[in-house]
This record gives C-alpha cells, structure tokens and sequence, in this order.
C-alpha cells in the first residue's frame, strides 16, 4: 500500500512539473481540427491497450512495435475497458471517410474511434503526442477529429536504376506510416535492371537485373562515358515481395507495382531480343537518359506482358498496376514493318496511336482480371479508355487534360515533386543529383488541385505523389537524404487541407519533433537550413542577426567572413552583431549539428 501511495505522488510531481511544457500539439500531418484540453494523462507500467475487435487487435500490434522501437517497451493488450487504458474502438467508425478518426486524451486514458485505417491512423497521432521527461511518458490532454484531404497519398520508388534491400524498404515504409501515407509506388523495371522474380521468365533475374558497369559522375560530366567496372544490380523473389506488401498492409500501405511499357525495356531485350525491333544487339546498360529501345507491338511481345501481368497480380492485392507508358521513342517504331503492318491493320494514325493502342489492349488484359491501369501522362497521347487513370509528372498540363476529359489523376509534376532534385541553389553543398532545385518549401506550398479545373473537374483528382528517381543515388543514406525532410511536407500537402497549412507553423513547431523522432530511429535525412533574420542595429549601426534552427536541441556553430564554419567555430547563443565595414559585404557561415551529432552542411547568407 505505502509503495502504491509513493508511486502516486511521483506521478502526480512529474505531472506538475512537466504540464506546463507538454501542451503542444506538434502532429505531422497537421490534424483537421484540434481542441487542447488541460492536464496530462501519463503513460506508466500500468498503463494498457484495449483491443476488443480483431482489427483493432491488429492496430494494437503494431502500435505497440512503434512504442518499443521509439522507446524501448510495450504495453499490455486486454478486452476490459478500465482506468489507464489506450482505448482502440474499430466497431463504430468516426466518419463516412475510410481514414477519418476521433483521438480524445483525457487525464484517466485515451480512446481512439474510427475504421481500422482510422484507428491505426490515430494511433500514430498519439505517438506523435508522447513526450518523454527522464524515463516518465506523457501525452497532453486533447481533443482531435481528423481526415485526409486527398484519399491518394504516395511516394514513388524507383529501385531499376539502383536496387534497395527489403530491409530498407520496410524502414522508408515505417516513416511513410508515421506521415499518413498510404500508397508506396514501386518501379520495379527500367533500361537498366529488372527487379523481380517472374517464375516463367528465369533470364529477367538472370540477365536483366545486372549491369556490368555503372556511368561515374553526373550524364554530362563526361564525353565519352566514364564507368566504374563494377557490377550492380539485384531482385526481389516473390516471396520477398509478398513480404513487403503485407509489411505495408500492416501499415495501411498499398504497394503499387510499376512494370514498364512500351519503352524503358532495354534489360528485359538484353535477356529476350525477340521482343525487340530487330535494332540489337542488347545488353543491360549502364547509363541513364531516354533509350530508344522499345518492345515491338508483336504477338510474342503481348503473351510476354501478359505472363508477367499475371505473375505480378498474385503478389500484388493492389486494385491497380502502373505500366509506365512514359518517354517512349517511335523511331525503332517507324522503321518496323510489324508496327507499320499493324498500324494499317488497325486505322490507326500514326505511331502514337499505336503506343495508345499498345496501352489500351494491356488495359483490358488488366480490367477483365479485376485491375485497373495508372501510368504517365504520356498514355494520353494518341486518346485513352475512361478507366484509365493518368499520373501527371510533366508539369500538370496532362494532370488537367485528364481530368478535364474524364479520368481520375494523381498529381505528381517535376516541378514540385520530384525529390531527386537537389535541395540546394548551391550544388557544391549537395551531392551528386541529376540536377534541378527543389526545396522543402515549395514541395510544402504545393496545390494538387489545380485552379483551370472546375469544382467537379477537381473531384477527378485522387491525391498526390513525390516520385524519388534513383539514378544518383546508390546507398541507403543517400536514399533517406534525398526523401526527408520533403517527403514529411508531402505528408502535409496529401492529408491537410489548403486553408489549414501554414509553412513557418509547420517548420517551426511540427518539423523539429518529427525530425527528433526519425533521427532516433535511425533514419537519415538532410537538416534543413536555419531561419536567418537580418536587421539594422540602430545603435550600433550595425546588423543584427538571429539564427533559428528547425532541428530540436541542435547546435549551431557559425562565422561571419570566415574561411569555414565546423565546430571549432563560435557557438551560437543568441542574436549577434556583424563586425564595422564601412558598408562592405559579408557572408555569413554556420552549420547545424543535431543532438545526436549528425552535422549539416555548410549554409551561407550574405549580409548586406
């Protein structure tokens, strides 16, 4: 009894002591609506999850898997609702939405309601609520209903140019859960590897998954290529992938196949030439760009995509398979007296038809198996079926187009998406990219719902995408570097609507917490540059200058006309004063360095 009533009154000392810090809701996505209540409910050894219903169960599993990997523990799981209980409730949903949930923390317990979307859902947003002082947990006392914006929220991965193990294709597929997102986009092939079994074709992971050499440095440092003589390469067994998609299932991640076609198929004719144009001979290359290498519009061509397609629907439940369709050459097409022969066959116009009828007979294999096909936005060309739906990379012309004649879009435009791109005007602070500049705010002040699209046009709009390409990006950390912090604005822009976003809120108060939580995960990212605020000093005629970092209980180190700026140089503290110029230009320089000690590059701002 007395070691119960001790227990108690250091609860209730930590609860004092913390309440006043641990108000803020700091969700990433930003929720719909939010209520703070005042209090704390603190989460102990005697805490437990109430898990009645099965899926319920299911979101108590892996609730509990997010607790230990961020904190090292797990709670007990029962079907009575008592006092200091996490109540998961997936038998009455929330709202008419799928994904919509109620997530209300008192100071006695939690209680999440909605679909088991909804529920896992918000089980994360009370992940993201924990806040730890020393070993003790607390959640702040809050009222949050919440919903998507858009029911498409993916991420594109491409591991063709360069392969990913399965095992950090479940790490990137866990922070896509933490952000609410909820489609992975897998390019499975391109020109320069095929990335998965296909039991009837044993050549595609024999031949076409490897390449003896790889491009070095950028497509146009130089001329000749230079390669480095070593082989890359790799692929999933179906067993392996079968073990992805459930991972993601377990995640409420729809994992999306993408097999190209008609073009990017090079590796595919360096094992089977036959379905070639006769332009061969073919091997599996090792540099990037458009190749002009194409499938022939052939019998032998289709029973092969069919076998394939067909293969690929029994590892992937998805509704829906991507067949590429983009950056298709029609020279190899032109010269082909097949394709010519075909062309005349079928009143069509020209080569683009072709490619469109090409599509459209892979569309009705597809449909008439219970699937329907998304590509680029090239499929447009040369006219498309309704059911069609068309992922707009080119900008958001062909997203419009599709839109305005009838087909489903999911926007994805280089301009705002594309997250190979560096990350820095600078490119000698980045590593090596395919080139392009953008930043984490214009990914996050992006608007997939175009405004040339009336309100029902716009209704056509599923959702959006980033697209990560991987043709610099060869390691693991890289691949994290390149995707956060842009992929967390994503996770904004795909679930909070438009009129509830706000950039300085979301770099200020939101990144810095969810930025802490992946760092202690073990996932990379790229530390974002600090706001820098530069003012006359009317005193000293001098200029002021304040520093803010967004990376939580961060360092930062900096110089003003210094050579460098590492750790060795003046810490900052608090705003600082430029040095007397007589009116010369200065530079300032600093890094970041995280509690961890993962060190930024170096930022420069010149001060005028």
């Amino acid at each position: 009894m007395k070691k119960n009533l001790f227990l108690f009154f250091l609860i209730l000392i930590g609860r004092t002591a913390f309440a006043q810090q641990a108000t803020k809701v700091t969700i990433v996505p930003k929720p719909a609506f939010v209520e703070k209540g005042v209090g704390l409910f603190v989460i102990d050894q005697y805490t437990s999850v109430v898990a009645k219903e099965p899926d319920a169960q299911k979101v108590a599993a892996i609730f509990n898997y997010f607790l230990k990997k961020q904190y090292g523990f797990t709670l007990r799981t029962n079907n009575v609702a008592l006092a200091n209980t996490i109540v998961l409730n997936t038998s009455s949903p929330a709202k008419s939405s799928n994904e919509s949930y109620q997530l209300k923390v008192t100071n006695k317990g939690v209680n999440i309601q909605g679909s088991r979307a909804g529920v896992f859902y918000g089980a994360q947003s009370l992940l993201q609520l924990i806040q730890q002082k020393g070993k003790q947990l607390f959640v702040p006392v809050v009222n949050i209903n919440d919903e998507p914006n858009f029911a498409y929220r993916g991420l594109m991965l491409d591991v063709g140019r360069h392969f990913f193990d399965t095992n950090e294709i479940k790490k990137i597929l866990d922070v896509m859960a933490s952000l609410k997102l909820n489609t992975l986009h897998w390019h499975l092939t391109d020109d320069q590897g095929w990335r998965l079994e296909i039991k009837k074709y044993p050549k595609l992971t024999a031949i076409s998954a490897w390449r003896d050499s790889t491009i070095i440095g950028q497509y146009y440092d130089f001329k000749p290529f230079v390669y480095d003589g070593k082989k890359s390469g790799g692929f999933y067994t179906q067993e392996q992938a079968r073990e992805v998609v459930k991972y993601a299932a377990e995640r409420n991640i729809e994992v999306i196949p993408e097999i190209e076609m008609p073009g990017h198929s090079t590796a595919v004719l360096a094992a089977y030439p036959e379905l070639g144009n006769g332009t061969g001979p073919y091997k599996v290359p090792g540099y990037w760009g458009v190749h002009h290498t194409i499938y022939n519009p052939g019998e032998p061509t289709f029973q092969f995509l069919q076998d394939v397609l067909t293969e690929v629907m029994t590892i992937f439940p998805s509704k829906y398979i991507h067949i590429g369709g983009d950056e298709v050459p029609k020279d190899e097409w032109k010269s082909s007296a097949l394709a010519q022969k075909i062309i005349h066959e079928n009143n069509l116009k020209d080569e683009h038809e072709l490619q469109s009828w090409f599509i459209n007979r892979i569309e009705k294999f597809l449909n008439k198996n219970g699937k329907n096909l998304i590509g680029w936005d090239e499929i447009l060309e040369g006219g498309l079926t309704p059911n069609a739906t068309v992922m707009s990379w080119r900008g958001e012309a062909g997203g419009i187009q599709a839109a305005k004649e009838g087909h489903n879009v999911i926007m994805s435009p280089n301009s705002n998406m594309y997250v190979d791109h560096a990350q820095a005007k600078d490119g000698k602070t980045e590593p090596l990219n395919i080139g392009g500049f953008l930043p984490l705010d214009v990914v996050y002040n992006y608007n997939p719902r175009p405004t040339a699209l009336s309100t029902d046009q716009q209704k056509h709009i599923l959702g959006v995408q980033a697209n990560m390409w991987t043709e610099y990006v060869a390691t693991n950390n890289k691949l994290e570097y390149m995707l956060f912090p842009r992929v967390i604005a994503l996770a904004e822009v795909g679930w909070t609507k438009t009129d509830n976003k706000n950039y300085e809120d979301f770099t200020s108060q939101r990144l810095p917490v969810i930025l802490e939580s992946i760092e202690r995960s073990g996932v990379n990212y790229r530390i974002p540059e600090a706001n820098v605020v530069i003012t006359d000093d009317a005193a000293t005629k001098r200029k002021r200058i304040t520093i803010t970092s967004f990376v939580a209980d961060s360092k930062i180190y900096y110089t003003i006309d210094g050579h460098k700026a590492d750790n060795t140089a003046d810490l900052y503290t608090g705003p600082i004063l430029s040095p007397l110029t007589n009116g010369r230009p200065l530079t300032l320089r600093y890094i970041i360095v995280t509690r961890e000690n993962k060190t930024s590059n170096e930022f420069s701002v010149d001060i005028k």
